[in-house]
């Protein structure tokens, strides 16, 4: 059975230095691979144990990086393994075959966004004219297709969130929190629509998914499996849907979790369905119940074993 393993990276995957978590005594803190360099600074890290286990992962399944990240943010990352044939990036907007965007996936999407949902310009023209410029720090579009805002989250009003969610609501966007960053995605760009699609070339029969913020929770509930780690904007929320598991693991090491489960259900998966058993043959038409067991029958008894059809 072939098996799809689409995976959220940032927060999931990989983790920035202050999103580790690494609150057990230094001596027993595990050890970290740089994966993510960005302007000569190490940026991104998992652990050495989780590195080997996503090496054994894309031997295993045919895993698929899936981020809400530009394309040029996904390419800063270097994850160990095989580099994966297929990328999901901008969280559904570009669907990459060996590093290159599927240019029909791109167009189908476009024009998906124009029918469903407001225009980009009217979500950037409401963040401009309402978001404050004393938690705010920059204001940036992805691709083309989305908007964010870096923010002072000790400074940002919890109230503001939630008023910008229901204005988004109403234009067919959602708003997600995750970290400093505050996301404007269009309803219809979702990472689960790209996912299907990679299953549908890869022919996988078994898709598993993580991820652990609210643009994440399409992706879990398209999934056979899900799992989220212990923190982010779903843990918060106490989220929770069929088939999907809610780790206790926070930081760095719900990420090494989430492999670990990832290669267990890949394994199990991947192995060939055994046939079910075959029945006996029916007994003729008209036979008689046997006599006895030959088993129980004593060694110097004789069974008989004729009969007569009448």
């Amino acid at each position: 059975m072939a098996v799809l393993v689409a995976s959220d990276l940032d927060r999931t995957l990989i983790y920035s230095a202050g999103a580790l978590a690494l609150t057990m005594p230094d001596a027993r803190a595990p050890r970290l691979l740089c994966v993510e360099v960005h302007e000569s600074r190490p940026l991104s890290y998992l652990t050495e144990t989780a590195a080997q286990l996503l090496t054994e992962l894309g031997d295993t399944a045919v895993f698929v990086p899936t981020t809400t990240r530009t394309r040029k943010q996904y390419e800063r990352i270097n994850l160990p393994g095989a580099a994966p044939r297929y990328a999901i990036c901008a969280n559904g907007g570009h669907l990459l075959v060996d590093g290159v965007s599927d240019v029909d996936w791109h167009g189908r999407v476009l024009a998906r966004l124009a029918d469903e949902c407001a225009p980009l310009d009217e979500v950037r023209a409401y963040l401009t004219e309402h978001a404050d410029p004393v938690w705010l720090r920059k204001q940036r579009v992805a691709e083309d297709l989305f908007a964010y805002l870096v923010v002072e989250r000790e400074l940002l009003p919890e109230e503001w969130v939630k008023s910008l969610a229901v204005w988004a609501e109403n234009r067919g966007w959602t708003v997600s929190l995750q970290g400093r960053k505050i996301y404007a995605v269009p309803k219809p760009l979702t990472k689960s629509a790209a996912v299907r699609e990679v299953a549908r070339r890869t022919g996988a029969e078994l898709t598993l998914a993580a991820g652990d913020s609210l643009l994440d929770a399409d992706l879990l509930l398209a999934a056979d499996r899900g799992w989220r780690p212990g923190h982010g904007e779903l843990a918060d929320a106490g989220w929770a849907g069929p088939a999907i598991t809610a780790l206790p693991e926070r930081g760095v090491l719900a990420g090494e979790r989430i492999l670990r489960e990832f290669l267990k259900a890949a394994r199990n998966g991947s192995q060939p369905q055994q046939p079910p058993p075959q029945q006996p043959p029916p007994e003729p038409a008209g036979a008689p119940e046997p006599a006895a067991d030959a088993a129980a029958v004593p060694p110097t008894a004789t069974v008989d074993r004729s009969f007569t059809v009448s």
